[in-house]
C-alpha cells in the first residue's frame, strides 16, 4: 500500500501509533503484550513510564505466573545516589514509585512486584537476557514477621493468606507487594464482610495497605453487613471463584 512497484513489506513485529500531530509514536515489540485479567497489556508501556521517575535508570517488564495466574514484575536498576542496600531503603523506594505509577497508569497496568537488581543481566552479544531474570519471591517482599495475636488480627490474616495464596500474613505486611490487586481486593473485601459480617469498603484496603493498619481501621469502623448483603456477597464470591 506504500509502494507503486510492488516492494515487500515486512512485518517487524514493532508496535506504534500515530499521536494527534500524525507523528509516528514507538510503544515497543508486539510479542512484549500480554493478557492478564482480560485486559491487553504492552509492557513497553509499563517501562516507558518507569523510565519516566528519576530514580531509575533501567526497567524491565515482564509477566510471570503466580498462584493467582500471571503477574506483572517489573526488574529495575536505580539511578546514581538512590539508596537500595537495606529492605527498608527498598520499601521506601517502591512506595514512592507505585505512588507515581497509580497517577499515570490503569490499576491493571500496575506491576505486582518491584524487584531491584544491581544490574539487568545481558546476553554474551550485549542484549537484555531476560531468562536470567530472577522469578519473583514473594517471601523477598514480607516484612520480619509479627504474629497476628488478637482474634480479629488472626482472622484477617487468614482470610489474606487464603487470597494471597501465601503461607501466612503479619502485621506489616502489605496487600499489594505480597501480589494483591484490585481484583484481589474485591475478593477479599467480600471474604472480610461475609466471614466476619463487618463492614468495610475497598478503597479502605488501599489507604491501609498493611494488615496492622487495615485491623486497626476495622476494628474502629462502624456498622455490622445486614443478612440480605451476606446473601449477595455469597453470590458474589460464588462468581468470582468460578471465573
Amino acid at each position: 500500500p506504500f509502494s507503486t512497484d510492488g516492494g515487500r513489506l515486512y512485518r517487524s513485529g514493532d508496535l506504534a501509533r500515530y499521536d494527534a500531530d500524525g507523528v509516528v509514536e514507538y510503544a515497543g515489540r508486539i510479542d512484549h503484550q500480554v493478557k492478564i485479567r482480560g485486559f491487553r497489556i504492552e509492557m513497553g508501556e509499563i517501562e516507558a513510564r518507569l523510565l519516566e521517575q528519576a530514580q531509575v535508570r533501567e526497567a524491565v517488564v515482564l509477566a510471570q505466573e503466580a498462584a493467582g495466574g500471571p503477574q506483572l514484575v517489573a526488574y529495575l536498576v536505580a539511578a546514581a545516589g538512590v539508596a537500595t542496600d537495606s529492605q527498608e531503603d527498598q520499601a521506601q523506594l517502591r512506595e514512592q514509585l507505585r505512588a507515581a505509577l497509580k497517577e499515570v497508569l490503569p490499576d491493571y497496568m500496575l506491576p505486582a512486584h518491584l524487584l531491584f537488581l544491581e544490574a539487568l543481566p545481558l546476553s554474551p552479544n550485549g542484549k537484555l537476557d531476560r531468562k536470567a531474570l530472577p522469578q519473583a519471591d514473594v517471601s523477598l517482599w514480607q516484612q520480619a514477621y509479627i504474629a497476628p495475636e488478637s482474634e480479629l488480627e488472626q482472622q484477617v490474616a487468614a482470610i489474606w493468606a487464603q487470597v494471597l495464596e501465601v503461607e501466612q500474613v503479619g502485621m506489616n505486611d502489605n496487600f499489594f507487594e505480597l501480589g494483591g490487586h484490585s481484583l484481589l481486593v474485591t475478593s477479599m473485601v467480600s471474604r472480610v464482610q461475609l466471614k466476619l459480617g463487618r463492614q468495610v469498603s475497598v478503597q479502605m484496603a488501599f489507604e491501609f495497605p498493611t494488615l496492622g493498619l487495615f485491623v486497626s481501621q476495622l476494628q474502629q469502623g462502624s456498622g455490622q453487613v445486614q443478612s440480605t448483603d451476606l446473601s449477595a456477597l455469597e453470590l458474589l464470591l460464588d462468581e468470582m471463584e468460578a471465573v
